[in-house]
């Protein structure tokens, strides 16, 4: 029984380790690596596979681009003195894991990209993006948006949302451009 507890104890420790540094603040260039595959990706923006996704590979990095943006533009809105730490459960196994599963949520209107996506308005997100996160490093840790599954998020969980997010649309876009 000794032992049973002693490992107990032991798995708590390292999984509440593991959750620590998954969840940890990333530096202003957390997202450089993905932002080199959009831009590799632009190029293929007419690309669809609908066994994979039923929107082209310009409707994901839109939507990766516009939800970077906003976001920001919402944290650069909030308010930290009104920031509550919450528990989410959602948020907790997602940001653990690192994914998102697919086809499960929906994304609200305001990042849902127009019907038709210019080359060019890739690009400019694309730098609207890159100096809207360079903003946002400046802002106070407890600057905050609510999001609509894990509710209220500060700018550390922010930023791993942010990255786990544009690797989910990444691995979909990789997938339609695989067949």
């Amino acid at each position: 029984m000794k032992k049973i507890r002693y490992f107990l104890v032991a798995l708590a420790l390292l999984t509440t380790t593991f959750i620590l540094i998954r969840n940890s603040d990333p530096g202003p260039q957390f997202l450089d690596a993905q932002f080199s595959d959009i831009i590799n990706y632009i190029p293929e923006r007419a690309k669809r596979n609908m066994e994979v996704s039923e929107v082209d590979v310009a409707w994901h990095l839109d939507h990766s681009l516009k939800t970077i943006n906003h976001i920001c533009e919402a944290l650069e809105a909030s308010n930290p003195n009104t920031y509550r730490s919450n528990f989410n459960f959602s948020r907790m196994v997602v940001f653990t894991m690192g994914a998102f599963p697919r086809g499960v949520a929906e994304s609200p209107q305001l990042v849902r990209p127009p019907k038709t996506i210019s080359t060019d308005s890739l690009y400019l997100q694309m730098e609207e993006a890159r100096k809207n996160l360079k903003r946002i490093e400046r802002l106070d840790k407890k600057v905050h948006f609510k999001h609509p599954y894990f509710n209220v998020i500060d700018k550390g969980q922010t930023k791993r949302f942010l990255k786990i997010h544009t690797d989910h649309h990444l691995k979909i876009v990789r997938d339609i451009l695989k067949n």
